[in-house]
């Protein structure tokens, strides 16, 4: 166990100041905080008060957010609108070190915002009574496609490390994925998608990132046993030509399947979860900040397991910092010797 902690020491080390593109869906999660204070005259709903709002940094501006807090280097490339929730997305990712340059502004689209209306009171618990999304479906502007091209390619010759993080709003459009894969296999840079709806198309990339259910509905199968999971992510990785398949699988841990090697990672810590929300990114922001320190993925696999442990004891998207990771592998130590 010693040799493993020094290891993880010795990559958290090395991912320190890596270099890092995420280019994706960026995603302002609003929460407005009510009291209950009656019952409305016109229809039988709750009249709040409003108590407070806060934005949080969610899909991929998660991602970014996690790969500064741990260390990186971040470049956020994405669209925003001309309003209040773009203000907020950079503010909270400037005040993290994040380069927020590539956050280009379409008048013509609103940021895409998740805003969650939660309501209690003095003897009532907090709770979530509605969440209103909103975004532009039109196809991304052909000027602004090649603003965010001209961005990219001003910031390549910098990176260690791509991530495409695809919510399915459009970001990504096949010309910007084109160039930045062709560009991490031209280079040897590591890259990992993270695609909600659509991880077929991203044939080429590196490393891919899966949950259970996102891989099964890719696939259109049940995959109801690890067996099942280790074939459908052999398949897909087949099928991308890829380096490896990573799928999270909650309290089951994780599996990285790779060119004739499985890894079947178990939860790091089997503490009280409170949120999975937005445990994901953490685990993507490590794996590539460890990738492109040029740890082994396995133990970048690894290594992000505990990470993504820290972040679903948090509620809503969190953030897991360098210390807290730190500490995290210190304490598996001190929980392995003890036995």
């Amino acid at each position: 166990m010693k040799a493993l902690q020094q290891e993880y020491n010795k990559a958290l080390s090395g991912m320190q100041g890596r270099d890092i593109l995420v280019i994706g869906d960026m995603v302002a999660d609003i929460y407005l905080d009510g009291r209950i204070s009656r019952i409305s005259r016109e229809a039988p709903v709750l009249v709040l008060e409003q108590a407070g709002e806060k934005v949080v940094a969610g899909g991929a501006a998660n991602v970014v957010n996690n790969i500064a807090t741990l260390g990186g280097k971040v470049h956020a490339v994405g669209l925003v609108g001309s309003d209040k929730s773009a203000d907020g997305l950079r503010a909270i990712l400037a005040k993290n070190g994040a380069d927020v340059r590539g956050l280009i502004a379409d008048d013509s689209r609103p940021t895409i915002s998740k805003t969650r209306i939660i309501a209690g009171g003095r003897a009532t618990v907090s709770q979530q009574i509605v969440r209103i999304d909103r975004e532009s479906k039109a196809p991304m502007a052909p000027a602004v496609e090649a603003e965010l091209r001209a961005y990219i390619k001003s910031i390549l010759p910098t990176v260690e490390g791509v991530v495409i993080s695809d919510y399915g709003s459009g970001t990504v459009t096949e010309g910007l994925q084109s160039l930045l894969i062709d560009y991490c296999q031209i280079k040897g840079i590591p890259s990992i998608v993270d695609s909600r709806y659509a991880v077929r198309r991203f044939h080429g990339i590196g490393y891919v990132k899966q949950n259970d259910a996102e891989i099964a509905a890719a696939m259109g199968r049940n995959l109801d046993t690890t067996e099942d999971i280790v074939a459908a992510a052999e398949e897909l990785r087949q099928e991308l030509a890829a380096k490896g398949v990573l799928v999270t699988r909650g309290e089951l841990g994780m599996v990285l399947v790779e060119h004739g090697a499985v890894h079947e990672i178990p939860v790091s810590d089997k503490s009280e979860v409170f949120d999975v929300s937005g445990a994901g990114d953490t685990c993507v922001a490590a794996v590539i900040l460890a990738l492109a320190a040029g740890v082994a993925p396995a133990t970048a696999a690894r290594l992000s397991n505990i990470a993504s442990g820290i972040a679903v004891r948090k509620l809503g998207t969190s953030t897991v910092s360098v210390r807290e990771l730190a500490e995290a592998i210190e304490k598996s130590r001190e929980e392995y010797t003890s036995k």
